[in-house]
C-alpha cells in the first residue's frame, strides 16, 4: 500500500472542507424545531466518521452538507468536517488513477485521514464512493483498532435516478463512449450488505436523510443534547 505523507497544512488545504451556505427551507425547519422543543443544543461526546457510500449522483455530498449545516445551525460546540473526494484526488491522491488498485488506495487514504480527525474529536463526514467492500471494511477495521467510531451510510439512490441527475455529466459521457470504468455502469459497485444506515434520496429529501444520520449518532451516544441556559 502506498503511504501518503500528511502534514497539518495538507489536511487543511487539500482534504478538509467546512460546509457553509444558505439553508434550505427544510433545514431551517429542522433546526427551528429543535430549538422550539427544548432549550437544548447538540454536543459531540466523541469524534466519529460517517462514511456515505453510493453511486455518483446519489446525493452523498448533499446529505453530508446537510448534516454539517444541521449540526452547526443547532448551536453545537462541535467540530464538523467534510472530506471531499474530488478535492483529495486533486491534492494528496493526484498520483492515483481509477484502476481497482488505485481506487482501493484512494479509499484507504481517505480512511486514514478520517480516522485521524475522528480521533481528535471531529465529526468527520466522508461522501466518497469507495466502490469495494474490502476497502470500506479495511477502513472500519482501522477505526476499530484505534477505538474510533465509524458508521457506514449507504446512499442507495437507484442508478436510473443518479443517471437522470448526472451532476458531473459522467453518465452522459459514458453513454457517448467518451469515458470507461464508470462505477455502477461498466465498473463494479459492491453495495454494503449491512450498513449502519440506508437512505434513498429519490424517496426522501437530503435534509430528512441528514436528520436520520443525526438520530443514528444520538442513538449511539456520539451526539447528545445538552441543556443550555436561557436569558430573559
Amino acid at each position: 500500500m502506498v503511504c501518503c505523507a500528511l502534514t497539518a497544512s495538507s489536511v487543511q488545504n487539500g482534504c478538509r472542507r467546512r460546509v457553509r451556505g444558505p439553508r434550505s427551507a427544510t433545514i431551517s425547519w429542522l433546526v427551528e424545531e429543535r430549538h422550539m422543543t427544548a432549550d437544548r443544543s447538540l454536543r459531540l461526546t466523541r469524534g466519529a466518521t460517517v462514511w456515505l457510500t453510493g453511486l455518483s449522483g446519489a446525493g452523498k455530498s448533499t446529505v453530508a452538507g446537510a448534516v454539517a449545516t444541521l449540526v452547526s445551525g443547532d448551536g453545537a460546540d462541535t467540530e464538523v468536517e467534510v472530506l471531499d473526494g474530488d478535492e483529495i484526488r486533486q491534492t494528496i491522491s493526484s498520483d492515483l488513477g481509477f484502476s481497482r488498485a488505485d481506487r482501493d488506495k484512494q479509499g484507504r487514504r481517505v480512511g486514514f485521514i478520517a480516522e485521524l480527525l475522528s480521533r481528535h474529536r471531529v465529526l468527520t463526514l466522508v461522501p466518497v464512493i469507495a466502490p469495494y467492500a474490502e476497502t470500506r471494511q479495511a477502513v472500519r477495521e482501522r477505526h476499530a483498532e484505534r477505538g474510533s467510531a465509524f458508521f457506514e451510510v449507504y446512499v442507495a439512490t437507484p442508478l436510473q435516478e443518479c443517471a437522470r441527475r448526472d451532476p458531473k455529466g459522467l453518465y452522459a459521457r459514458a453513454a457517448a463512449g467518451e469515458i470507461k470504468g464508470l462505477t455502477g455502469v461498466d465498473d463494479v459497485y459492491e453495495h454494503p450488505e449491512s450498513p449502519d444506515l440506508e437512505v434513498d434520496t429519490s424517496s426522501v429529501s437530503p435534509e430528512i436523510a441528514a436528520d436520520r444520520i443525526l438520530t443514528m449518532l444520538r442513538e449511539h451516544g456520539v451526539l447528545e443534547y445538552a441543556e443550555t441556559s436561557v436569558s430573559f
